[in-house]
C-alpha cells in the first residue's frame, strides 16, 4: 500500500512538472555570455543573476550584445530595470549602420517611450506610446516584464502584462538576430534577466 501510494505521488510529481513545462526556453544561461557577442562601446557582465550594461556618456558609439543565432518567428520574454541611459530590446535586426545594428527594438528607457516600437536606420518611431499610455504599464526603477512576440507581420509587445504596441501587417524584415542595446552618448546603467524565449 505504502508502496503504491509513492508510486502515486511520484507521478503527480512528474505530471505536473511536465503540465509546467509550457515550452519557454532560456536564452541566457544565467552565469556567462555565452551565445552572444558584443559589439560596440560599453560593458556588459553577468553581476547577482543578471546580466548588467553600463556606458560612458563622453562616449558617442552605440553598444550592443548580440545573439550568435538569429530567429525568424518568436516570443520572448524578459525582465529589466533600466536606471539611467536609453536601451531596447532588439530583433530581426542585422549588424549594420552607423549604431552598429539595423532593425526593430522594442524601447527601454528610465521614463519615456517604454514599449514603443522603433526601428534603427529605418522608419524610426512606427508605434510611439504617449507619457499617459507609459505611466499605466511602466515601474520606473524597479523590475519590468517585457514580452515581445513577432510572428510574420504580426508584432507585438507587452510591458507588464499590457499591450503597447502592436503591427498587424508589417512588411519589414522576418528575419535576424536578438540584440540588447547601450545607448551611445548616454550615461548607461541598465539590468536584464530571466530571458526566454518561445518558439512556434
Amino acid at each position: 500500500m505504502k508502496k503504491s501510494i509513492a508510486v502515486l505521488l511520484s507521478t503527480l510529481v512528474v505530471t505536473s512538472a511536465l503540465a509546467t513545462n509550457d515550452g519557454w526556453q532560456p536564452l541566457w544561461d544565467g552565469t556567462s555570455l555565452a551565445g552572444w557577442h558584443v559589439i560596440g562601446k560599453g560593458d556588459w557582465k553577468v553581476e547577482s543573476g543578471a546580466i548588467h550594461g553600463t556606458h560612458a556618456k563622453g562616449d558617442s558609439e552605440f553598444g550592443h550584445l548580440v545573439s550568435d543565432r538569429t530567429y525568424g518567428d518568436f516570443t520572448v520574454r524578459l525582465k529589466f530595470k533600466c536606471l539611467s541611459g536609453n536601451s531596447g530590446f532588439y530583433f530581426r535586426i542585422e549588424e549594420t549602420g552607423f549604431s552598429g545594428v539595423s532593425g526593430f527594438q522594442a524601447e527601454i528607457d528610465p521614463t519615456k517611450d517604454v514599449g514603443g516600437l522603433y526601428e534603427t536606420n529605418g522608419r524610426q518611431w512606427v508605434s510611439q506610446p504617449t507619457p499617459e499610455q507609459v505611466a499605466t504599464w511602466f515601474k520606473p526603477g524597479e523590475w519590468n516584464e517585457m514580452t515581445v512576440s513577432a510572428r510574420g507581420g504580426h508584432i507585438v509587445v507587452h510591458i507588464n502584462g499590457k499591450k503597447s504596441a502592436e503591427l498587424l501587417d508589417d512588411p519589414g524584415r522576418r528575419e535576424g538576430r536578438l540584440a540588447l542595446q547601450l545607448h551611445g552618448d548616454h550615461d548607461g546603467n541598465v539590468w536584464f534577466k530571466d530571458i526566454e524565449i518561445l518558439k512556434p
